[in-house]
């Protein structure tokens, strides 16, 4: 999943956790990168718990459960529809490369 502002791919730390973060941006999941992080109030764009505020919220299963005070409330969004990888341009050549780096190969014929 990319970053809901800037479109980049989350990639694995080298060690210790993600600096990546998660949010619930209307109803859907959303991850923010760091560079996204840095010099902006990015939780201000997240929703909110209704009950107490926080952002902490996770969204699954239609359901959106917030992490602070554990309130949990139904999904107010239409189901997503499923995208198509020609949607997702560059995500073949990203899958290609990882291939790549996993068989020490060139994928291609």
């Amino acid at each position: 999943m990319p970053c809901y502002r800037c479109g980049a791919r989350q990639t694995d730390p080298d060690r210790g956790p993600s600096p990546w973060r998660r949010g619930v941006r209307a109803d859907r999941q959303v991850l923010i990168c760091p560079g996204c992080q840095h010099g902006r109030d990015w939780a201000r764009e997240l929703d909110h718990c209704t009950a107490c505020g926080a952002t902490m919220l996770v969204c699954r299963l239609g359901e959106v459960e917030c992490r602070a005070c554990g309130q949990v409330r139904a999904v107010e969004r239409a189901p997503e529809t499923p995208v198509s990888p020609s949607d997702s341009p560059g995500l073949s050549e990203e899958v290609a490369a990882a291939l790549s780096r996993l068989l020490g190969s060139d994928p291609t014929p």
